[in-house]
């Protein structure tokens, strides 16, 4: 009787085990849960105490009171963070876009049949790889005013007759940030285009090239729209990562020279910790989300020309 009843049962569970395997809704979300816990631990309730905190007058070591968008409205009438708005929104621009290109560019070139293409690859990567802090402080050496690498080699090649103060001017102080985040980036979206390059079958650009296709018209025709959902992904990353940057402009100027290099983030960062005012630096920060909201949609809005284009839902 027992061999009877557990030859019955074993298939029930098996059923009931195979169901459950089968059903993907529910793998997904059980896949899902811990990430979702994680994020719900670092990320939703620091956002959540941020929003509070830009509600609040708190500073450090005063518990603050419920003031509503008094910290917005007075955000509205400070010409330093309208500055920092233009700082970021020009450092962000122009850092994307340079680094889009040349990284294009450099992913198309490792794509083809090069010597040392994994040499270069690797060293391509490096920028990458080294600590941000490492980054800014050699910019900050070749920056220098008086002992700067850039300064002392044109002056030796009569080019200049005094050092140029990257840092100590406004415009050249933002140039160089530019220039300084351009370097740094430029892997991040090179390796990323690459990787999708290397997915694009070989045979369109055979085909092409037997239809008489010149190479920009295989670029524009198979490359660009095979390789749009990766630049949606790639470049909502880089203009997320660009438009919070913090560790590079801390390093080199701390925002000056003249707040001239002030960013979102780090104008944040200075009334909040070193002034003392959480509150304020707190609605800095959240006066960041519609900027980020905007690049996430960028980035699902990419995502569901893939789908277009893969013919389906999925």
């Amino acid at each position: 009787m027992s061999v009877s009843v557990s030859t019955v049962r074993t298939p029930a569970r098996t059923s009931r085990f195979e169901r459950i395997n089968d059903n993907r809704a529910f793998l997904s979300w059980l896949f899902m849960l811990p990430a979702a816990l994680l994020l719900l631990v670092f990320l939703t309730y620091p956002l959540g105490l941020g929003v509070w905190l830009g509600m609040t007058d708190t500073k450090i070591g005063r518990a603050g009171e419920f003031v509503g968008f008094e910290n917005y409205i007075s955000l509205f009438r400070d010409g330093v963070f309208w500055l920092s708005v233009f700082n970021t929104m020009l450092y962000t621009v122009v850092a994307s876009v340079v680094k889009f290109a040349l990284g294009l560019w450099l992913a198309l070139l490792l794509n083809k049949h090069i010597p040392f293409k994994a040499f270069i690859r690797a060293i391509v990567l490096l920028p990458f790889i080294v600590p941000t802090v490492l980054s800014a402080i050699a910019f900050w050496w070749i920056y220098d005013s008086q002992f700067g690498i850039i300064s002392w080699t044109l002056q030796r090649m009569g080019l200049i007759d005094r050092y140029i103060d990257f840092l100590g001017e406004p415009n050249l102080a933002r140039a160089s940030v530019i220039i300084a985040n351009i370097w740094r980036g430029i892997p991040f979206v090179a390796i990323s285009l690459l990787a999708g390059l290397q997915t694009i079958p070989q045979s369109l650009y055979e085909a092409a090239t037997i239809d008489g296709g010149s190479p920009w018209q295989q670029f524009r025709h198979i490359t660009l729209p095979l390789l749009s959902p990766i630049i949606a992904v790639v470049m909502t990353f880089s203009v997320l990562f660009t438009f919070t940057d913090f560790q590079l402009i801390y390093v080199l100027t701390r925002g000056g020279p003249l707040n001239a290099t002030h960013l979102m983030a780090t104008l944040s960062f200075q009334r909040a910790i070193p002034g003392g005012q959480l509150a304020e630096g707190a609605a800095i920060a959240n006066a960041m989300i519609p900027f980020l909201l905007a690049a996430i949609l960028f980035s699902y809005f990419g995502l569901q020309r893939r789908r277009w284009q893969q013919g389906g839902r999925d």
